[in-house]
């Protein structure tokens, strides 16, 4: 195939290009499907380069290996029948699997979802949760090992890789020009991770690109020579990407070739025009999974409907995950153009009672018309605006956008960005798209596609002209190695600068903040903002807060702009622990900060101190994305209050007076507390966390004076504890937390029964700051303690329990494990003056929405099912005897056991729910709690001082 006419060598071409790497590469790390296209640029005539696909070897079966042009985007792990009746070992494999990626593990995992890891890619943008834990498959088996979305991803580019290096080991995947794609509104945490699975499954060297420029550089492919015949001078051209997981809208300008920028313009004269991109949308969690969810919500509802007033209502979870892959079937079949008039969808029954049975429903046409165009593609005013709040699927765990209207979401885009990258001079530019690209597994359908098409032309009385694009299940691939062939000087270019943003806040009231990257920016470009005078702390993290935009693309670096949250989102922070040359170099020094665009995408920022070269590389505090902190800009905690630095200096010296060596005996540890409440003038329970994070650092500056007497160090754990709880909230947090462990952990002065104590107390009280490894160290201590029944003072087994119970990362089997050592304790007469704790720490154990931890520790539904009934058979055999403080705490751990999340797999029963609502209203429990039982919804403050087992500082909630 020759398309010399057509790939023109641009000015910036390569000259090395002889020694480049013998193959061009293109991955295409989809959310359902894998796939690698290539560019053998072998041989001394250049102009005859093309794109060709890579046949993956992979499990289809068990015994059964085929080669396929896609890998699906699914990892799987063998049951132990499974295990022993096949190996899944390939060919490049050096010894036996019971694990697989791909077609395999896509269909076996429909026989056994908790088993099966689906959607990384969506986690790997989730903001709600440490994309580095290992935490999938989501509500999978106990018996499965589990991945995170990094490792995952990884599993799938690994197995790309260990394929190609098969078939070619002499040009080995690693060593070749990669390009990997992502969704273009992935966040700078995204791209990064993506980097990091593409190392962690060996490929070192790569450059990243958005899906749907390699969309469009898919069908310049596809057009061959005739490229040129189908845009003119002026055109919008529309990208809409819908795939597996997410929506991408991209716009790229048609400019003609006498205007446009130096880097993009051909040397071919034929090349009559160039391609801008100049917008790109808001990144949503929503494609084909969320049609499949309201497929199968649907179906459910049909199916149930069908049943007698006695039946359930709702499936359970594992005839649910089956009506999920069964819908995905059901949605491609009666999207298709040679559809039937109707599907029949069979699930196998399961247990007994009215779903012992296998069960059928049967959709027709119209149906599916309904859920699918209606619910997803509905007809909207082009001054219509998506919706916002929290989305009603809550099936996978995924934020999925609150509006799930897809065309809702364009209009609110083309309102936006249809003026985006007009030159003034430019006469000809359209506002409205005139050509559109559709790509995305979703986008296949004729059916979807019009009614896109139809919505543009009822918003600007003009029908746009669809691109015919290439298989659209390989085009992003082909556009990538397309790509990778532009980036050695061949091929048409896409101009697209960064096309966001980035800023650092320097000032909070009014916020503003500093342009460290314009939106125009290119790959390789280096930033420097100097403009501004920045101090910073040695010998303590800093955090340096970051926004992006990608509709201020106009605002130029180091210009101060005021922070605006309607056209600027917040990243994590960018956090560092800044330490000088010097041991206990404590100053303050003058800064620059410069920021770079780098070659793969990515963006890199240096803190530089002016009067050396001493630089600091800042990086994207995942960790304060959690569901623990994720206002991680101006959490809670800081908009609590701040206090005048002049009470901070007295409530200093009121602790030095106890803990400085030279002031030794002036208060007495006993009296700090009540000091500390003089100067400060509020009782304890009102202090501001941003006072309380002051007096815990001078608490670590005097540190060494705890150990002069075990009175001290009592006195000096209670409040380093309370002054750090609950762990977070506060703007490096995790730090002090880190700090907390390195000081306290197995380095205790005296061996009291009061130092222990408080030790327990401490890490009790900011458990939820705790990594899984430290959770996990202090429960393996205290397993043999509570759960083999050693004896241990009453107070000490008190807070022990209390502490296990806060430790919300630890493995579900030990929560197990201790939950029902609590349980058998209750039956212990000697254990009744501990009756409170036990009912509370089973709640804390069982709770259905954790305080701190992520959702994958939940422990299953059944054995909280079993938690309550084992509770309200406690309750009622002892009603009679029942201490009011151990009824009360019944009543809250009920409510944690019992609280509903929207989430069938984490949810009680409907039946199991009414028997604690029964429970709750016969002992006179608050309507609230009733209503957490049935509706869900949040705890009030005082609720969640319960549930934390104290009050909480001014300012933050729980997220339970």
């Amino acid at each position: 195939m020759n398309k010399d006419a057509n790939r023109a060598t641009h000015a910036d071409a390569d000259d090395s290009v002889n020694e480049s790497p013998r193959y061009a590469v293109g991955i295409d790390l989809g959310t359902t499907n894998c796939a690698l296209a290539f560019v053998d640029n072998e041989g001394d005539d250049a102009s005859s380069w093309q794109v060709d696909d890579f046949s993956v070897p992979q499990w289809v079966d068990f015994g059964v290996r085929e080669s396929r042009l896609t890998l699906p985007s699914f990892h799987y792990q063998c049951t132990d029948a499974e295990r022993s009746g096949a190996s899944l070992q390939m060919a490049w494999d050096t010894a036996t699997t019971d694990r697989c990626v791909g077609t395999l593990a896509r269909t076996a995992g429909q026989r056994h979802p908790g088993r099966r890891i689906q959607s990384a890619k969506s986690w790997l943008s989730h903001d709600g949760v440490d994309r580095s834990a290992a935490f999938l498959p989501w509500h999978g088996d106990p018996t499965a090992d589990r991945l995170s979305p990094v490792e995952a991803s990884a599993a799938y580019l690994r197995h790309l890789r260990s394929a190609w290096d098969h078939a070619h080991p002499d040009h080995l995947l690693g060593e070749q020009d990669v390009v990997v794609t992502l969704p273009a509104s992935f966040d700078e945490v995204a791209r990064e991770l993506t980097v990091q699975a593409a190392k962690q499954a060996g490929l070192p060297r790569l450059h990243l690109l958005e899906e749907p420029q390699a969309a469009f550089y898919g069908w310049i492919d596809r057009e061959g020579g005739d490229w040129h015949e189908s845009v003119r001078p002026g055109d919008l051209v529309l990208v809409c990407d819908v795939g597996g997981g997410t929506t991408d809208l991209t716009l790229i300008r048609v400019k003609p070739a006498s205007t446009a920028s130096s880097e993009s313009a051909g040397s071919d004269a034929t090349q009559t025009v160039q391609f801008h991109r100049v917008a790109v949308g808001n990144h949503l969690i929503l494609g084909g999974d969320n049609l499949d969810l309201a497929i199968a919500k649907f179906a459910e509802q049909k199916l149930l409907q069908g049943m007698s007033d006695a039946g359930p209502d709702e499936l359970s979870p594992s005839q649910w995950d089956r009506l999920i892959g069964a819908s995905r079937t059901a949605k491609e079949i009666m999207l298709a153009d040679d559809r039937p008039v109707e599907y029949t969808i069979h699930l196998p029954g399961e247990g007994s009672g009215l779903l012992s049975g296998g069960l059928q429903v049967t959709l027709s046409d119209e149906e599916i018309d309904r859920v699918v165009l209606d619910g997803f593609f509905p007809v909207v005013d082009f001054a219509d605006k998506p919706q916002t709040g929290a989305s009603g699927f809550q099936e996978f765990g995924l934020p999925y956008a609150a509006d799930a209207a897809i065309t809702r979401h364009l209009a609110a885009f083309l309102n936006e960005h249809r003026h985006s990258g007009i030159d003034d001079d430019d006469e000809t530019a359209q506002t409205h798209p005139t050509l559109v690209l559709f790509n995305g597994g979703v986008m296949s359908s004729s059916r979807l596609q019009d009614r896109i098409v139809d919505s543009i032309q009822r918003w600007f009385d003009h029908t746009p002209k669809v691109l015919t694009p290439a298989r659209l299940d390989l085009a992003v691939a082909r556009g990538a190695a397309y790509y990778a062939m532009v980036r050695r000087g061949k091929g048409v270019r896409i101009a697209a600068n960064l096309g966001r943003s980035y800023y650092l806040q320097v000032e909070q009231d009014p916020p503003a903040g500093l342009v460290l990257i314009p939106g125009s920016a290119q790959p390789g470009q280096i930033f420097t903002a100097d403009s501004q005078p920045l101090t910073m702390q040695l010998g303590t993290p800093v955090q340096f807060p970051v926004w992006v935009s990608s509709t201020r693309l106009a605002d130029q670096a180091d210009q101060v702009v005021s922070i605006d949250n309607q056209s600027m989102s917040a990243l994590p922070p960018v956090r560092t622990a800044v330490k000088g040359r010097r041991r206990n170099d404590d100053r303050a020094v003058a800064v620059r900060l410069e920021a770079e665009l780098s070659e793969i995408g990515t963006v890199a920022i240096h803190c530089v101190q002016v009067d050396s070269r001493q630089r600091w590389k800042l990086d994207f505090d995942i960790r304060s994305t959690l569901e623990t902190d994720r206002e991680a800009h101006q959490s809670s905690g800081e908009a609590a209050g701040i206090v005048d630095q002049a009470v901070v200096q007295q409530a200093s010296e009121c602790i030095a007076s106890v803990f400085d060596s030279e002031q030794t005996g002036t208060l007495k540890p006993g009296k700090l507390v009540k000091e500390l409440q003089r100067v400060i003038g509020e009782h304890r329970s009102s202090w501001p966390p941003s006072l309380l994070r002051e007096l815990w650092q001078s608490l670590m500056d005097l540190e060494s004076g705890r150990r002069t007497d075990a009175t001290r160090e009592a006195r000096w754990l209670n409040l380093a504890g309370y002054c750090l709880r609950p762990g977070y909230g506060v703007a490096v947090d995790d730090w002090r937390v880190a700090e907390t462990w390195r000081r306290v952990h197995g380095k205790i002065a005296f061996p009291a029964a009061a130092s222990r104590l408080e030790t327990l107390i401490l890490w009790r009280r900011i458990a939820g700051g705790l990594t899984s490894a430290q959770q996990n160290q202090l429960s393996n201590t205290w397993q043999s303690i509570l759960v083999g029944k050693t004896n241990v003072p009453a107070n000490e087994a008190i807070e022990a329990w209390r502490l296990i119970a806060s430790l919300e990362q630890i493995a579900v089997d030990q929560k197990i494990r201790f939950g029902n050592a609590a349980v058998a304790d209750l039956q212990r007469p000697k254990r009744a003056a501990q009756h409170p704790t036990l009912v509370w720490s089973i709640g804390r154990l069982g709770s259905r929405r954790p305080v701190a931890g992520v959702m994958s520790s939940i422990v299953p539904r059944r054995q909280a099912e079993i938690w309550c009934d084992d509770l309200i058979r406690f309750g009622r055999s002892n009603s009679e005897t029942l201490a009011p403080e151990t009824g009360t705490m019944l009543q809250l751990a009920l409510v944690q056991l019992a609280r509903r999340t929207g989430d069938r797999f984490v949810d009680l029963s409907q039946s199991d729910r009414d028997q604690v609502t029964s429970y709750l209203r016969q002992n006179c429990a608050s309507e609230h709690y009733v209503q957490l039982v049935q509706s869900g919804g949040d705890l009030a403050s005082e609720e969640q001082d319960a549930v934390f087992g104290e009050s909480l500082p001014l300012g933050i909630r729980l997220n339970g």
